[in-house]
């Protein structure tokens, strides 16, 4: 058992409020005062979640897109926000470019900043951001988990998958071009409007960060069904550094990184426009994958994994 794994069967242990979902899903849920409060928390550590060279204002921006991303996967209407936030010691242009890009997210999506937290590291320290977001949801309305999907359900996601893994890996080898590709790691944009349009039609919603394969494995996972992929879309910004292969689709299905949404729905009925089929969910249990008409085995690691 991993690190992460032990540490969250050990928090599950402790867990009895009914706002925490048995800690199976990437928000919490309150009720109060008419409506419902969907609550989540995301960090970002320096050397793992972001590059050192990366540009702050893009981290500003990276730390609330991926905690909006997470709204979006509940349809909530985002609210406000805690922000947890390391300082160095006479870094104060960074300190100020990483506000700024944070400042034109929340002002982008309709989030406020009510609060937060500083520290101070030593010197040499890694940074560790951390951000607290609240969005709404009316009350009666059932709030999408990552469990719910049902054996004929068809399973979607909102964009194409692998531009950031891939930006990552141009920016590893120093280039920066494709531009596209670098700004879709450094630069996610959440879907929090679709989100909100699909959330009653949607029997199961997440985000893909860690990998499509990974995170569609745990929402058939929670959902207690089997699941086949037999898609991954990518973009021409992809295809035209990596082609198609079925080699290309595997690397971009395992990246992580995307922030588009991962939707469970009916498979009998059309689906919202803008959305792409990437499986369907089937009696049993575990991953198969199917691309181009091929059986492809399933790799050893889905995508990222914390610890």
């Amino acid at each position: 058992m991993s690190g992460e794994a032990d540490f969250l069967r050990r928090l599950k242990a402790m867990v009895t409020d009914p706002a925490a979902r048995g800690l199976a899903d990437d928000a919490a849920v309150m009720l109060t005062r008419g409506h419902q409060l969907v609550l989540t928390s995301d960090t970002m550590v320096e050397g793992v979640h972001f590059r050192p060279d990366d540009p702050p204002d893009t981290v500003g921006w990276k730390l609330g897109a991926v905690n909006l991303s997470d709204l979006a996967a509940k349809g909530a209407v985002p609210s406000g926000c805690l922000l947890s936030y390391t300082l160095r010691a006479n870094d104060t242009a960074w300190d100020r470019e990483f506000l700024g890009g944070l400042g034109r997210c929340l002002k982008r999506f309709g989030m406020n900043l009510i609060g937060g937290d500083t520290v101070t590291a030593p010197q040499g320290a890694p940074r560790v951001l951390g951000l607290t977001a609240i969005g709404e949801v009316p009350a009666g309305q059932i709030i999408p988990s990552r469990a719910g999907a049902r054996q004929g359900d068809k399973l979607y996601v909102s964009g194409p998958i692998g531009d950031a893994g891939a930006g990552l890996a141009l920016l590893a080898e120093g280039k920066k071009a494709p531009g596209e590709l670098v700004r879709a790691y450094r630069v996610p944009q959440p879907h929090v409007t679709m989100g909100q349009a699909i959330a009653l039609k949607a029997h199961a919603m997440m985000d893909v960060s860690d990998g499509l394969l990974i995170d569609a494995w745990r929402m058939a996972e929670e959902s207690r069904c089997a699941l086949e992929i037999t898609h991954v879309p990518l973009s021409e910004h992809y295809e035209a550094i990596h082609g198609d292969s079925i080699e290309a689709r595997m690397a971009a299905a395992t990246a992580g990184d995307d922030y588009v949404l991962l939707v469970a729905l009916d498979g009998k009925r059309e689906p919202p426009h803008g959305l792409i089929e990437v499986g369907q969910f089937k009696r049993g249990e575990g991953i198969s994958i199917k691309l181009g008409g091929k059986r492809v085995r399933v790799p050893d690691k889905l995508g990222y994994e914390h610890g």
